[in-house]
């Protein structure tokens, strides 16, 4: 390592950027080493005079020679993380070419042209050449020894000079300050030329970080908060104060540059390297006539960078400096990378001063955002209402738990933009999905056709798809001739704004405005394909899109479903009106924002005999609230009669086996907050399984095992429990609320009361003849539509047969499931084995009817033509 550190420091300056640049192309590659081929490639970029000088008198063409090079970079390797070392024929070639530089060119370093002789004159590296690059072998190993001396003749001054071994800046030639310009960005610069967004609601951070600056040691604040809660933007604003002179004199000509941690780094393969490197910043910034500034943000990398922690990393490296006042710092970093790097080093902690970057208010955040409204409307060539600003922040604040303000408002506001500048230029989702449903049955006609022309087996499929084509041409027509009116209208509105931007007075202009504005509104209520400005629908729709939470103004259908919620949970759970009535209005109450935000959406615990339709409600309230059955999350509490069992819902607790993998329920609502959590026999779970719910329904959140916060408030939990069955059936004439107090009273003999008063209680009566002969009729109409979606062809059935199942009195006291019994032990088999035989005989299947044969017993018949199979079953 040694000898590699005496050869890279002879190298001359843009020898040394050469060097990094194939570091650098290296670890973005994964590569484990820095090979010939990467400075190779670096160096016919072409970027020093003396390689230009080269690469022009051959001729050579670069592209072809850098294809060959890349080529052969893609055989290497891959997979590294950590920083590559120098491989042995980087070794030596630099050995070579620092022979080459002071034998033949009179050279105190290693010069560039050095490099490109060193490769034709010895044979171990002109063989690499010959296998990575052979158009390099053009070039004559005699011959480039005079081209380069001529050159160097030539040349008035010496580019490739300098003191060896130093960093150089990424400018054009040599500056005051080569540390600070190749690894920081000037933050007070980019303030001056307007290249950052202003800053608002921050004032009183601002002035924190002022006041710690202007001490005369120990002056170095470092910001702490949450990720998003803006602490990069409070620095920002201070640039922005620094750059328009609202500072004290002390800082009226600071610089404040953020440092490039990670550009730092890259490329600083050897030893000592990146010491070197970070000593030349910290004496710059010592050494400026003006004050300087240094802000290195995500500051908990300092420890171990560089070395390991506690021996020659960044962090010991700049604690001198730090202590004295000679150089002042603006950190920022999490609080909980604080607490786990910046306290257990005591004497790196005392060097800086904590400033609390907290999340702001919802009207804090609004002001924030306001503040960008102008950059926001500039770069989307779109106009912002209030309205979207004020909906950025409180639905994103209310339903995207996960992020903090302003940060996630900003994110939902900038997608609305985006959104609104693609409506106004490209064609709308609906004109694109239909035209992808006209290719794919174009797709499906080709094929078919071809296979028709032979066999004449896929003709009524062909004429039903090319009917369906020339009905979806013709829509997608029309709803292109209505996207280009729409298009042009608010092209023509567009202008008008314009206009009245420029001039406010502008009776005309205005009239005009008010005019078109009043077309568009009744051109949008028959189609709304392009919305106007980014209102607050636009921005709930990118959250309802992000979260699954259907929080988007919603349209007339979507209005009368949740008006219709109890007609339609009753349509599938027969004979529970009453408690299906307590849960559609709950629900109701929550879809009209009048509930509580702070809890679940619902909690109900519905109690009563089996097989009376507990669980078939959750799974309809998923399939009606969420859009899909699929957002039922069902938890069998029978599996959770251990203490230790809770770990497996929230997740495991340090130390513990299955640490980090999440828990079953924590896991399931961070991944889709907006579902229907089924707690199935609550009954039978222990005790402190029960007390993990209580903050859950009564704040609406739970740490996992990792000590994260899950959200639940956009979450309905139906919790199911038997117990009380034989009351229920006793006292089901009595009044309902007598029964709900009742059922109350008897689930206090197991429940706590803290736990009950966080719920709705709601009584399942038991099924009478009529219920159950509904749900029957269910349950034949679901069978009767799997035949048909996989035979297309119709079942019917008698009335009979509903009173022949409702006859099985083998399983009693089950409800509803004797009738699954039923089907699934008499029915279905039969029918199945009928059916399979039809398929084995190759007989067409015109239908299936059910009726009742001789001696009670089921009597099946399959039509198929005039002739038909029929056959009795016993019940």
């Amino acid at each position: 390592m040694s000898d590699a550190k005496i050869l890279v420091s002879k190298l001359g300056r843009s020898g040394r950027r050469a060097l990094e640049k194939s570091a650098a192309l290296c670890i973005s590659k994964t590569h484990f080493v820095i090979e010939l081929p990467h400075l190779l490639s670096v160096l016919l970029e072409g970027q020093v005079k003396e390689t230009q000088a080269i690469l022009s008198y051959y001729a050579l063409d670069v592209a072809q020679l850098q294809n060959a090079i890349q080529k052969h970079l893609s055989l290497l390797k891959t997979g590294n993380a950590v920083t590559p070392a120098l491989s042995e024929s980087i070794l030596v070639w630099l050995q070579e070419a620092w022979l080459q530089s002071s034998l033949h060119l009179n050279a105190s370093f290693i010069r560039t042209s050095a490099l490109f002789m060193a490769l034709f004159e010895n044979p171990i590296l002109r063989q690499e050449v010959e296998n990575v690059c052979p158009g390099l072998l053009v070039i004559q190993r005699h011959e480039l020894k005079q081209v380069v001396q001529a050159y160097l003749a030539t040349q008035p001054t010496d580019d490739d000079a300098g003191e060896v071994g130093q960093n150089i800046s990424a400018g054009n030639g040599p500056t005051e300050t080569p540390f600070q310009d190749q690894y920081c960005l000037d933050l007070t610069q980019m303030a001056r030329d307007g290249k950052i967004d202003p800053i608002a609601g921050r004032d009183n951070e601002i002035k924190q970080l002022v006041d710690i600056l202007v001490r005369r040691r120990q002056n170095n604040p470092i910001l702490t908060g949450e990720p998003g809660v803006g602490k990069t933007a409070v620095v920002e604003g201070l640039a922005l104060k620094i750059a328009s002179g609202d500072v004290p004199p002390l800082l009226k000509r600071a610089q404040l540059k953020s440092l490039d941690l990670g550009l730092l780094e890259a490329g600083a393969g050897v030893k000592g390297e990146f010491e070197n490197r970070l000593k030349g910043l910290i004496a710059e910034i010592q050494k400026s006539p003006e004050p300087v500034i240094l802000f290195i943000d995500e500051a908990h990398t300092l420890i171990g960078a560089g070395g390991g922690a506690g021996q020659n990393d960044a962090a010991n490296l700049l604690k001198p400096a730090l202590a004295r006042g000679e150089m002042r710092t603006i950190a920022a970093t999490t609080w909980a990378e604080y607490k786990k790097y910046f306290e257990k080093d005591a004497a790196l902690a005392r060097r800086f001063q904590v400033v609390k970057i907290d999340e702001p208010d919802e009207g804090g955040a609004m002001a924030m955002l306001r503040g960008l409204v102008k950059k926001l409307e500039v770069h989307h060539n779109v106009r912002i209402q209030d309205e979207a600003v004020q909906t950025a922040v409180r639905l994103s604040h209310r339903y995207m738990t996960g992020r903090r303000l302003p940060d996630k408002a900003i994110g939902v506001l900038d997608t609305a933009c985006a959104r609104v500048h693609i409506a106004h230029t490209a064609q709308p989702n609906e004109v694109v999905e239909l035209k992808a449903q006209a290719q794919a049955l174009s797709l499906e006609q080709e094929t078919l056709s071809r296979e028709n022309a032979v066999e004449q087996k896929h003709a009524e499929r062909v004429a039903l798809i090319n009917a369906k084509l020339k009905e979806l041409s013709q829509f997608v027509a029309k709803k292109e001739k209505e996207w280009q009116a729409q298009k042009e209208l608010v092209t023509h509105l567009d202008d008008l704004y314009e206009s009245l931007d420029q001039k406010p007075s502008n009776e005309k202009a205005l009239r005009s405005l008010q005019a078109k504005q009043k077309e568009f509104l009744k051109l949008s209520d028959k189609m709304d394909l392009i919305p106007l400005h980014v209102d607050a629908q636009t921005v709930a729709q990118v959250i309802a899109d992000w979260t699954g939470i259907p929080v988007g103004k919603m349209m007339k259908d979507e209005l009368n479903t949740i008006l219709k919620l109890k007609d339609t949970l009753i349509q599938f759970v027969k004979g529970q009106d009453l408690a299906i009535d307590m849960i559609a209005n709950r629900l109701k109450t929550y879809r009209a924002h009048l509930d509580t935000p702070d809890k679940p959406i619902g909690v109900f615990l519905l109690a009563g005999p089996s097989g009376v339709g507990k669980t078939q409600t959750a799974h309809v309230l998923a399939e009606v609230m969420t859009g899909s059955s699929k957002n039922l999350i069902a938890i069998n509490m029978s599996e959770y009669q251990e203490s230790h069992s809770l770990a497996s819902l929230r997740g495991a607790p340090p130390g513990y086996v299955g640490y980090g993998k999440g828990g079953v329920l924590t896991e399931a609502i961070r991944r889709n907050p907006y579902s229907v959590v089924l707690l199935d026999e609550i009954e039978k779970a222990h005790s402190d399984v029960v007390e993990l719910f209580y903050q859950v329904f009564d704040k609406g959140v739970m740490e996992d095992g990792e000590g994260i916060e899950v959200d639940f408030k956009n979450t309905i939990f139906i919790l199911t429990t038997n117990l009380g069955d034989t009351l229920i059936s006793k006292h089901k004439s009595e009044h309902y609320a007598i029964l709900r107090e009742l059922t109350f009273r008897h689930l206090l003999n197991r429940f706590p009361p803290a736990f009950l008063a966080r719920l709705t209680v709601v009584p399942y009566l038991p099924l009478g003849n009529n219920e159950l002969k509904d749900i029957a009729a269910l349950k034949l109409a679901e069978i009767s539509h799997r035949i048909e979606q996989a035979y297309n062809v119709p079942m019917t059935y008698d009335e009979a047969v509903l009173d022949l199942i409702l006859k099985d009195d083998g399983h009693v006291d089950v409800g509803a499931r004797s009738i699954d019994h039923f089907l699934s032990q008499y029915l279905l088999p039969e029918l199945s084995n009928r059916l399979l035989m039809h398929l084995v005989d190759h007989l067409p299947l015109g239908g299936v009817h059910i009726s009742i044969g001789a001696g009670s017993s089921l009597k099946y018949t399959l039509k198929k033509g005039r002739l038909s199979h029929t056959k009795d079953v016993d019940a």
